[in-house]
């Protein structure tokens, strides 16, 4: 059985989950996140070890692929980026 698609409105809290899981952060902390908030490098806990496992679980988690070609440093600066790229994503 496959998972559903997360509609876009849905796409916000599976995001903070998803953050939660892969960082460590604790659901309190995800569900701070404003979309001004920054993501890699101003998180200890978002290296580039964890990009990887970050996009990993978008893909499981929303249903969507994610091209290499698609990923940049822009949509690690801040969790409004991440969200718009996964709204995008999960919409397309």
């Amino acid at each position: 059985m496959t998972e559903a698609v997360p509609k876009a409105s849905g796409v916000d809290a599976t995001l903070r989950a998803l953050l939660a899981d892969v960082l460590g952060l604790g659901e309190a902390r995800a569900a701070a996140l404003t979309e001004e908030s920054g993501l890699f490098g101003e998180l200890p806990e978002f290296d580039s070890m964890a990009v990887a496992t970050v996009l990993t679980e978008m893909e499981d988690r929303l249903g969507i692929i994610i091209d290499d070609d698609e990923v940049d440093g822009e949509i690690f600066e801040t969790y409004g980026n991440l969200l718009a790229f996964s709204q995008r994503k999960v919409t397309d």
